[in-house]
């Protein structure tokens, strides 16, 4: 059986990581966002808000933490693997802000395929700004569409995960990704 990396996206605030902490319940391999990492690991060496304040090093290594991810998954002994946010995700916020990135970003995306992407869709309802996520809802609205431009761009079919509980999510992705692994 070959390698199941799956991806799920979406813009802020659109319960990415409830989900997969709810995979990680079920007992599924999950790797989880590490745009937080980066940005904890930053503050402690005195920089407020990287991404703000230094959005091409702050990409950077978000890049190189999604590579060690994506190649960390592939060692895995589980025949699947979910991820909070990919390697496309980092040139989607830089089109965001409207910033320009070196050629080796677009090639990382080109060189490491996912099997699947979810993408979460904006959801007012659910929203809710922290210390970490400054944007606004109208903010990662654009966001999402930054995501499914980029993913499509890189000939990804995304696959809309419905509003509703945390388990009819998960059960939907779940259903999703068994139907194309007895395919």
């Amino acid at each position: 059986m070959h390698k199941e990396i799956i991806v799920i996206i979406g813009g802020p605030g659109t319960g990415k990581t409830t989900i997969i902490e709810g995979l990680i319940a079920k007992g599924h391999c999950c790797y989880p966002e590490i745009s937080r990492e980066v940005t904890a690991e930053a503050k402690r060496q005195g920089i407020e808000q990287l991404f703000l304040e230094n959005p091409l090093l702050f990409s950077e290594l978000l890049l190189e933490g999604r590579k060690k991810q994506f190649q960390d998954a592939h060692q895995e002994s589980e025949n699947i693997v979910f991820i909070d946010r990919g390697i496309p995700d980092v040139l989607a916020y830089m089109h965001y802000i409207g910033d320009s990135y070196p050629a080796h970003f677009d090639a990382c995306c080109k060189e490491h395929k996912y099997s699947k992407i979810f993408i979460l869709p904006p959801w007012e309802e659910i929203y809710v700004s922290d210390d970490e996520r400054y944007e606004n809802y109208e903010q990662a609205k654009l966001i999402y569409n930054h995501l499914a431009e980029t993913y499509q761009h890189y000939g990804y079919d995304l696959i809309e995960v419905p509003k509703g509980s945390l388990d009819h999510r998960i059960n939907f992705i779940l259903e999703q990704v068994s139907q194309s692994v007895t395919n």
